[in-house]
C-alpha cells in the first residue's frame, strides 16, 4: 500500500488515503514489493503504474520543490477533481482522455455544506489541472514509464483561457440582495461577519487576516493595519458603526483565545490564524456555495462591494483611496493635505 494525500478545503486539513501497488499471491511476496517500493520507488514504475500512482511518484518529489505549503495545496485540490482518470494505467492514457476530462472535470467534497454535491472544476482549476499533468507526465517520460507527454501535444481551449483570465481581471460587487443574505445569517453562520467586516471596511482579503488586536483601537473605533503598497501599509480606517459589534465580538473572542490576531478559527486543525488561503476556503465552502451566492465571487469581491457602496453614498474620492490604500496622484492632496481620522469617519458613514 503506498500514501496518497488529498486535501480538504473546508477544514483545512490533509486527508491521508491509500492505493494498491498491486496484487501478490502471499504475504510475503506484498511486503517484498512495499520494502523495495520503500527503497527506490521509481523503479517500480512499470508497464501497470496508474495515474494516481504516478501522482504519489511525481509529488513526493516535486512537493520538496515548492516554497509555499499553499502551492502543495493547490495541487492537491486540482487532483482533486480527478478521480475518473486515477485508475487508468499511464501508458493507456491519451490526450483526448484528458481533454475531455478537463470540459466535464468535477468532485464530490467528502464533507462541508456541499457534501455529495457535485462541484464544478473552474477555469482556473482546469488550467491547474492541465498544467499538472504536463508536470506529471514530463516526470513519467524522465523515468521511461512513457515516451511521449500526451499532456504537451494540445493547448488548453480559447475558451477555458479566455474564461479564467476574465475571472482573474474582474471583480465582483455583492449585490443588495446577498447583501440582506449576509446580514441575516451572520449571527447564525460562522465567518459571514468577517465578509461584511471586509464589505464595510475595504481591508484586501490578506490584510483582513493579518490584522492584530494591536492594531484595533476599540476606544475611538478605527483599525490601523495593510500592506502591498506603500500607499495601503498601515493605514487608518474607521470602523463603520454598522459592524462596530462585529469587530467588538472578534476582538472580545480572540482575547479569551489568547491570540494576537482579530481573527481566528479555534476548530483549525493547522492552527487557528487565519492566512489567505484559510479565509479563501472559508469564504467559498462556507458562505458563498452555503447560500448560493454569485459563483464566481472571490475573497477580493468585498473591497470591490465598499469601493462601490462608499462611491454610490457620495464618499470623498480622496477618502476612499485613503481608506482602501490607493495612490493618489494629485500632488496637492497626496503630499500637501493632511486629512484627520474623524474626517474619515463623517464620510464614511454616509454608506448606510
Amino acid at each position: 500500500m503506498t500514501k496518497e494525500w488529498y486535501y480538504d478545503e473546508l477544514n483545512d486539513k490533509f486527508i491521508q488515503k491509500r492505493q494498491t501497488l498491486g496484487t501478490f499471491a502471499t504475504k510475503q511476496e506484498a511486503l517484498a514489493a512495499l520494502a523495495e517500493f520503500s527503497k527506490t520507488p521509481y523503479d517500480v514504475a512499470s508497464e501497470s503504474t496508474t495515474v494516481a500512482q504516478l501522482f504519489h511518484l511525481w509529488s513526493e518529489r516535486y512537493f520538496k520543490t515548492l516554497k509555499s505549503r499553499s502551492s502543495e495545496r493547490s495541487i492537491i485540490s486540482a487532483w482533486s477533481y480527478c478521480a475518473p482518470l486515477y485508475d487508468m494505467r499511464v501508458r493507456d492514457l491519451r490526450s483526448y482522455h484528458i481533454k475531455e476530462h478537463l470540459e466535464h472535470a468535477s468532485r464530490v467534497p467528502a464533507s462541508g455544506p456541499n457534501k455529495d454535491k457535485v462541484v464544478k472544476a473552474s477555469p482556473g482549476t482546469k488550467e491547474r489541472i492541465k498544467s499538472m499533468f504536463n508536470l506529471m507526465l514530463d516526470f513519467a517520460v524522465e523515468y521511461e514509464i512513457v515516451q511521449t507527454n500526451v499532456a504537451r501535444t494540445f493547448d488548453l481551449s480559447s475558451d477555458i483561457i479566455e474564461a479564467n483570465a476574465l475571472m482573474k481581471r474582474s471583480h465582483i460587487t455583492f449585490t443588495d440582495e446577498e447583501l440582506k443574505i449576509l446580514w441575516d445569517n451572520v449571527d447564525r453562520v460562522k465567518y459571514v461577519d468577517w465578509i461584511l467586516i471586509q464589505c464595510y471596511m475595504g481591508w484586501r482579503p490578506q490584510e483582513l487576516a493579518r490584522l492584530r488586536l494591536d492594531e484595533v483601537n476599540l476606544d475611538e473605533w478605527w483599525i490601523m493595519g495593510g500592506m502591498k503598497t506603500p500607499a495601503g501599509k498601515q493605514r487608518v480606517v474607521p470602523i463603520h458603526t454598522r459592524i462596530r459589534h462585529l469587530v467588538k465580538k472578534n476582538y472580545d473572542d480572540a482575547k479569551s483565545l489568547n491570540s494576537e490576531h482579530l481573527l481566528n478559527d479555534p476548530t483549525s486543525r493547522t492552527g487557528m490564524k487565519m492566512t489567505y488561503d484559510k479565509y479563501a476556503n472559508r469564504f467559498r465552502a462556507v458562505v458563498i456555495d452555503r447560500f448560493g451566492l454569485n459563483g464566481n465571487h472571490r475573497p477580493h469581491d468585498p473591497r470591490t462591494t465598499f469601493i462601490t457602496m462608499a462611491k454610490r453614498a457620495g464618499v470623498d474620492e480622496y477618502a476612499i483611496k485613503l481608506m482602501v490604500g490607493h495612490k493618489i496622484q494629485d500632488i496637492t492632496e497626496g503630499t500637501y493635505t493632511k486629512r484627520d481620522i474623524e474626517w474619515l469617519r463623517r464620510d464614511l458613514e454616509k454608506i448606510p
